[in-house]
């Protein structure tokens, strides 16, 4: 899915936006703008690895206006939010495993009603499947040791068709170089059944990050 056709997403005098889908609602403080009658959001790729994907040139975003997501490392719903304004008619399943932030992440998803809270580990999908059923894309931004199985592991127990994932090599390993620990983790996910689509390095905003999207081959 090409980013050309999400059209909740707008560039705007070098600025990114998405198109409110909760107007006069802001989350966390960010700037909003009236344009022909609609009123957008300001997505800083400096407050968000998604919004630097898309500004840094990403070619694919897999959400539409219908899709559910599965968002894993939601935090207190900065990216999470603009995730709920691109998917207007779906659902984000915002999972966080940090109790201090999911309390954050409660008071977001209060004024979003296509926002679920769930407080839940990552690294075991199956503790929180009672809470929702397959989804549509599988977003990661969780900042641990394993981070592409963790990511596989969700992909599959909930049937989801694409996915992005947020690579930090630091938190996989100190000493090895970014680059190595990128390439193993594209080859991790082509060995549990994925097609990565797009690779893009964070790193002008996110020290020795890389944005993953793939495809899973059902």
């Amino acid at each position: 899915m090409m980013m050309a056709q999400n059209e909740r997403i707008m560039f705007r005098d070098g600025r990114l936006m998405t198109l409110s889908a909760y107007p006069g609602n802001r989350v966390y403080g960010e700037r909003l703008v009236n344009i022909d009658g609609n009123e957008y959001r300001e997505w800083s790729p400096n407050r968000s690895k998604l919004s630097a994907y898309i500004c840094l040139g990403g070619s694919h975003l897999p959400f539409t206006g219908s899709s559910n997501v599965l968002y894993l490392g939601a935090a207190s719903g900065t990216t999470a939010s603009h995730v709920s304004d691109i998917v207007n008619e779906g659902t984000v399943y915002c999972i966080e495993f940090s109790q201090r932030s999911f309390r954050d992440l409660v008071v977001t998803c209060e004024m979003r009603k296509n926002m679920i809270p769930i407080l839940g580990d990552a690294t075991r999908p199956e503790s929180y499947s009672f809470a929702l059923g397959n989804v549509d894309v599988v977003y990661q931004d969780v900042a641990q040791k394993g981070q592409a199985d963790i990511f596989a592991d969700n992909m599959e127990c909930f049937s989801a068709r694409y996915g992005m994932v947020s690579i930090k090599a630091r938190s996989e390993d100190v000493t090895a170089s970014p680059e190595k620990i990128f390439d193993k983790a594209c080859e991790r996910l082509a060995e549990r059944g994925m097609t990565v689509i797009d690779i893009v390095s964070l790193e002008k905003y996110e020290k020795a990050h890389m944005m993953i999207v793939v495809e899973r081959v059902i």
